[in-house]
């Protein structure tokens, strides 16, 4: 199965990107689907119609799916739901609110994001075209597996050891139910999914994402802040779409000084992004809504192109021997040195790149080795390893 994953500023039209490139798949014979990982579902409106939480077929080869997270937790964890429901009702919360607050935030992209593993697992599809929520909470939600693994690692077994032995004694002195067991084997459960589903979304034979942007400064800004951040942690970008280019033969003041600054931004996203293909959509004359209009979207992204393909292929991670030394190479693009702090520890290198941190588990011949130093050379962090 291809995964593309869409992602991009709000507001930049990554949904009717994302609906359009589904079409497209669905017409070349793919079996697609496309779901919506954004609470704000706008997938059914890009289409016209109705979606909800099932996929549901609604052209040849195409089906859509708009993930409700209370139908997810309802479904797949529900003690957890029930336990953090438990918690909120004994603090004074009205019953019908307390169901309300324990969903945890975040839930309706990772719901999303662990049928991307279901449906990796059965065989069901083709294409799986994913419109994530903004940039922001995109890049939170896919750094959440690896706080899940160090998690799971390093702090579950004890503290559920520890509640195991702990649990007759503090629940006759404190108000607030303490999970049980099956509670604490439903985040186990969690975890694991959350891990399986990395493997498939790092894995560039399988999943790509796609960003979507728009010729002004802080879309620009963002996009390329969200490329640094995707590379960090070995999701592979293969793509950017720029969206809503204004037509050379403008005569009217106003829009030729907006063609003015889409042309200047039009530069450094070509010079910034190399080098990654960069398909340009130009601003239609109607709004992109329904099958007619998607469609031509589609033609103006890929042409002739099959959406499917892998556009760009490249590691963001590889280890290297130069001379007696050893060099593991991070792509960190458009990252200054000062935006970089790096600290190692047990077998473990932990590289921060502005608010963001990744833990990245050193390779045998790397643990037992010394760290000499580090350089970041054309969009590469460069971690030298000696004896």
């Amino acid at each position: 199965m291809r995964v593309i994953l869409f992602t991009g500023k709000g507001g930049v039209g990554k949904t009717s990107v994302a609906a359009a490139t589904a079409l497209r798949c669905a017409r070349l014979g793919h079996r697609t689907l496309v779901m919506s990982t954004d609470p704000a579902h706008s997938l059914g409106d890009s289409f016209d119609l109705e979606l909800g939480p099932e996929p549901r077929e609604i052209s040849t080869n195409l089906w859509a799916q708009e993930v409700s997270a209370l139908h997810e937790m309802e479904r797949h964890w529900t003690r957890l739901h029930d336990y953090a429901a438990q918690v909120f009702a004994t603090q004074g919360l009205d019953d019908v609110v307390a169901e309300e607050v324990a969903n945890p935030p975040g839930m309706d992209e990772i719901a999303s994001l662990m049928w991307i593993k279901h449906y990796a697992d059965r065989d069901l599809y083709d294409a799986l075209i994913v419109d994530c929520a903004p940039t922001g909470e995109t890049l939170q939600l896919l750094m959440f597996p690896d706080a899940a693994r160090w998690w799971l690692d390093k702090v579950y077994p004890w503290e559920r050891k520890a509640m195991k032995l702990a649990r007759p004694l503090l629940q006759s002195m404190i108000d607030i139910p303490l999970p049980s067991d099956e509670v604490y084997a439903s985040v186990k459960d969690l975890l694991l999914d959350l891990e399986g589903m990395k493997r498939v979304l790092v894995d560039s034979e399988v999943t790509s994402v796609r960003l979507v942007l728009n010729l002004e400064k802080m879309v620009v800004k963002e996009a390329k802040r969200s490329f640094t951040y995707l590379s960090l942690f070995g999701y592979v970008t293969d793509a950017v779409v720029v969206n809503r280019r204004l037509p050379e033969d403008l005569s009217d003041e106003l829009f030729r000084k907006w063609r003015d600054i889409h042309q200047r931004y039009a530069v450094e996203v070509d010079q910034s992004f190399q080098p990654l293909p960069i398909f340009n959509v130009p601003l239609f004359d109607e709004e992109v809504v329904g099958e007619r209009m998607l469609l031509r979207m589609a033609e103006a992204i890929y042409g002739d192109r099959d959406p499917t393909d892998r556009f760009y292929e490249g590691s963001s991670q590889r280890v290297e021997k130069v001379g007696a030394e050893y060099v593991l190479a991070l792509k960190v693009p458009f990252a200054d040195r000062e935006d970089v702090t790096l600290l190692r520890q047990d077998g473990e290198l932990f590289v921060t790149v502005g608010s963001y941190r990744r833990e990245v588990a050193l390779p045998r011949v790397l643990a037992s080795r010394s760290t000499l130093g580090a350089a970041i050379e054309g969009g590469e962090l460069r971690v030298r390893f000696g004896k």
